[in-house]
């Protein structure tokens, strides 16, 4: 829950900002753009930073310390990819258009060059779920994809963001570890 709430205080404090930001060039804003304006935000950080990662590095895993059982490169990716077409979908109030295979994606998925397009694709389904959120629909109830409960596609978009921005501060780690500077960071 703690996560969750540090979440939404970031998603809204971006959306804060990019209203300014806006506002300062003019701009009329919606609360599609303001949250495909975010989405791009975070999807211009992980994408080339799982470009990044060598090929033979995606099975890597940090092992020393307090690290036992996490996932490994591949996996945080399509674990990001996973959860951004489960969100996204249930924004859309439809099913995911490919298979998921649960939270951390497809188990047959191994090649880099299929994560990253798994990764990519989810961030332009993502896409479609921001731009058809609005004023109208932004708070209506729709079922959490996370079990009991309901949600609204707002904090749907929002998952998109925060989680995506969790997950991002790991594989800077694990890029880090193997001694390759993240794009984001390159001069």
């Amino acid at each position: 829950m703690r996560r969750a709430t540090q979440g939404m205080l970031c998603a809204l404090l971006m959306a804060i900002a990019s209203m300014a930001v806006a506002q300062a060039n003019k701009e009329p804003q919606t609360v599609a753009k303001v949250l495909d304006g975010q989405i791009s935000m975070v999807e211009k950080e992980i994408v080339p930073a799982a470009e990044a990662m060598p090929e033979d590095k995606y099975s890597f895993a940090p092992t020393n310390g307090e690290f036992k059982g996490v996932r490994t490169f591949a996996q945080q990716v399509k674990h990001v990819a996973a959860v951004n077409y489960l969100v996204s979908s249930t924004a859309l109030g439809e099913k995911p258009p490919v298979e998921l295979g649960g939270e951390n994606g497809p188990e047959s998925m191994t090649s880099k060059a299929d994560i990253v397009k798994f990764l990519k694709d989810s961030y332009a389904y993502a896409h479609k779920a921001a731009t058809s959120i609005n004023e109208k629909n932004m708070l209506s109830s729709v079922k959490s994809p996370f079990g009991e409960g309901t949600t609204t596609p707002l904090m749907m978009a929002n998952v998109v963001v925060w989680h995506s921005f969790d997950h991002y501060g790991q594989v800077v780690v694990y890029l880090r570890m193997i001694g390759i500077i993240t794009p984001a960071s390159r001069q």
